[in-house]
């Protein structure tokens, strides 16, 4: 693996290339002026800055968050040069096309250099990537003028961007948002309502921040029908201040290098906010920001989970204690707690949830690719499908067991693992946010159960369960593998089946956290396979050194200890359990 612990590069280039076929998408039009060394050349890059710009004061962030001082948001040093040679770098824009201002690199090679920001300091890299979201947002839904404005100061880093959803009182719930945009005779809106957890919502950073505001327009239909985005941005053309107020920091467990924020928009009258696509549209729009936004999650986890893993390996090569089973006599010599085999197993698990985590972010990166670049509208269409269904386990999965790696990593370090001295216990409290942000680990189920496995009939669930099946019947060299995915394949369909036949959405809901956990445990043992095949094409089945066997041993491990615990899941699944639905809590 690469010295590095921070990412592992050798893993990286692997994904893309052995087993993702970046060289392909480098063949389109769209990414026709860059080939293999300039991947390798955005790769070597992004660690550079990462490790000299990000690394440098990520626990210092962590330690003294971001406070108030005369009305102003101080950060510690270091985080504003992180963003400035970020921007200067190209990365805000890094998948924008050119013709707009951007790199335009396939997302797919953006997303896995951006995870070198997310391992290094996630803490700082989470305002460079809201504003690139933003960016894209304002793209697929800003009108000329909104584009004109705002898009290119954001990718030179003079401006940043927010997405201002939840509110005290609403939280996850849109529907009961009460923040309004009154609309004027020139076109524009008065916002007025409070904000809260808005991660970047102020700061000295960058001399602008444009907000992305869900409001409801008067007269609009109710509920989610009725929201609309409007754009706000912290200073207007001419130079004024916005009536935008900061009311508050929140402080968090982890991630807290990030500012968050209370935001009181409209305290003098209303703020200046512009219309972004259509009256009463704002939650579709919103969406192309929140599911970007949910798989930039999704990675974030898995990078934090590669990072502690890295930590703790290193760790366990270095520590000795103890001594080998059969030579416990005091006189032999101690033994690198890597050759325990608990620690070992410990290891082991990280890794298998980590690389799959790491690996499904950038497959689903790599169908971002195919729906805007394949050659046909079918395999457009496709893909889009394909990533719609994948959007809500991309998410939480690496969350849920990257989430889990970390916690293993405080484990193998024993003692020093909780304490301050050693970075492990800061990647687990960065990462346990993850299952919240951009929506819960709960969010996510309802929206896999209750959506996109039967959306279109079930045409996305069958899209999923088919390419999955796609990659059995290449799999002739691992036959265990290929048929306990084969039976897990078999009890997806039938279970879902089931929890829609039951006749009560109570029911069917009450389980959805289940489904998702274990469906998620069949796309990352079907990621595995994908891996494994990769590897087998690379180095063949009989060789490969150290990094094969460490990918063959974490497919095993995943096959053998992970992916059974689904048979269970589904069993219970399958039985329209009513045991939390019965339970009135006092």
């Amino acid at each position: 693996m690469s010295e590095s612990r921070i990412l592992a590069r050798d893993d990286l280039d692997f994904l893309l290339h052995d087993w993702l076929g970046v060289a392909d998408l480098l063949e389109r039009p769209p990414f026709a002026e860059h080939d293999r060394d300039t991947v390798d050349a955005v790769l070597e890059l992004a660690e550079q800055i990462a490790t000299e710009r990000f690394e440098p004061h990520n626990r210092a962030a962590d330690v003294a968050e971001p406070h108030l001082a005369d009305g102003r948001v101080v950060v510690v040093d270091g985080v504003r040069e992180a963003i400035t040679a970020f921007a200067e770098a190209g990365f805000i824009g890094a998948s924008v096309p050119a013709a707009q201002g951007g790199t335009g690199l396939p997302f797919t090679v953006a997303r896995a250099a951006l995870a070198w920001f997310q391992a290094a300091n996630i803490g700082t890299a989470s305002y460079p990537f809201l504003t690139t979201a933003a960016v894209n947002l304002l793209l697929a839904h800003g009108t000329p003028e909104q584009i004109a404005a705002w898009v290119p100061p954001m990718l030179d880093g003079r401006a940043s961007g927010t997405m201002c959803l939840s509110e005290p009182q609403a939280g996850s719930s849109l529907a009961d948002i009460t923040t309004r945009a009154e609309p004027r005779d020139d076109g524009t809106y008065r916002v007025i309502g409070t904000k809260m957890w808005i991660s970047g919502g102020e700061h000295e950073l960058t001399p602008n921040i444009v907000h992305l505001v869900l409001a409801k327009i008067p007269g609009g239909p109710p509920g989610v029908k009725g929201i609309s985005l409007i754009a706000v941005p912290r200073f207007l053309e001419d130079g004024t201040r916005n009536d935008v107020a900061l009311a508050g920091l929140n402080h968090k467990m982890g991630y807290r290098g990030t500012v968050n924020t209370l935001l009181n928009f409209g305290e003098s009258g209303g703020a200046v906010g512009y219309l972004v696509g259509a009256e009463h549209g704002g939650l579709a729009a919103m969406f192309h920001m929140m599911n970007e936004a949910r798989v930039g999650v999704g990675m974030g986890a898995a990078a934090l989970g590669v990072t502690g893993y890295l930590h703790a390996r290193e760790y366990a090569l270095t520590r000795t204690q103890g001594r080998a089973v059969g030579g416990r006599d005091v006189t032999s010599p101690m033994i690198p707690i890597a050759e325990h085999p608990d620690v070992k197993r410990m290891l082991l698990a990280q890794k298998a949830y980590a690389e799959a985590g790491m690996a499904l972010g950038l497959y689903c990166s790599r169908l971002v690719d195919e729906k805007d670049t394949a050659p046909d509208d079918e395999a457009r269409a496709r893909a889009a499908l394909l990533l719609d269904v994948l959007t809500p386990i991309a998410k939480s999965w690496p969350s849920q067991w990257c989430l889990a790696a970390n916690d293993l990593a405080i484990q193998v370090l024993g003692g020093s693992g909780y304490t301050r001295d050693f970075p492990v216990e800061q990647f687990y409290r960065d990462n346990r946010l993850n299952p919240i942000h951009e929506g819960t680990h709960g969010i996510q189920a309802i929206d896999l159960l209750g959506r996109k496995a039967v959306m279109r009939g079930g045409a996305g669930l069958e899209l999923l369960l088919s390419t999955i099946r796609s990659t059995l019947a290449r799999a002739d060299q691992h036959p265990e593998y290929a048929a306990a995915l084969e039976s897990a394949l078999v009890r997806v369909e039938k279970t879902t089946a089931t929890l829609h036949a039951a006749g009560d959405p109570d029911v069917t809901l009450a389980n959805a956290s289940v489904y998702l956990e274990a469906v998620g445990h069949v796309v990352a043992a079907w990621i595995w396979l994908e891996q494994l095949l990769a590897v087998d094409a690379r180095d063949g089945t009989d060789g490969g050194g150290a990094f094969a066997e460490g990918k063959r041993a974490a497919a095993r491990y995943f096959f053998r200890y992970e992916l059974p615990r689904t048979g269970p899941q589904f069993d219970l699944l399958d039985s329209l359990d009513t045991t939390t639905l019965d339970w009135t809590v006092s």
